[in-house]
């Protein structure tokens, strides 16, 4: 079992940057590749970003590559999604979830645990 709780999220300009953690409580953290997504009112859940477990393979979501940045430290159980550049676009509610095994997944039905979620919201 494999608890995530989010933080970070909040209002900011379009332009400006956030950084949302996630930290990751029970086992095998460390194993698992971990996720980011994001779910705008009226739209489906969408891939944004992926870290294997050792955090040497990344893949990003074409609409916010270049802009955002995701990371882990497994020594504090933690991954992060640095965001850049942050559009009106980019504003849902971001989840961060723990793979089924150790390498970077695009697909929701991958990821085997999720956190609550946190709102970021970019205003124009």
């Amino acid at each position: 079992q494999v608890q995530l709780v989010e933080s970070g999220g909040g209002l900011v300009q379009a332009g400006g940057s956030l950084r949302l953690s996630c930290a990751a409580s029970g086992r095998a953290f460390s194993s698992n590749g971990m996720g980011w997504f994001r779910q705008a009112p009226g739209k489906e859940r969408e891939f944004v970003a992926a870290i294997s477990w050792r955090g040497s393979s990344t893949d990003y979501a074409d609409s916010v590559k270049g802009r955002f940045t995701i990371s882990r430290d497994n020594a504090k159980n933690t991954v992060y999604l640095q965001m850049n550049s942050l559009k009106p676009e980019d504003t849902a509610v971001y989840y961060c979830a723990a793979g089924i095994g150790p390498g970077t997944f695009y697909s929701t039905s991958l990821y085997a645990y999720w956190g609550q979620g946190t709102q970021v919201t970019v205003s124009s």
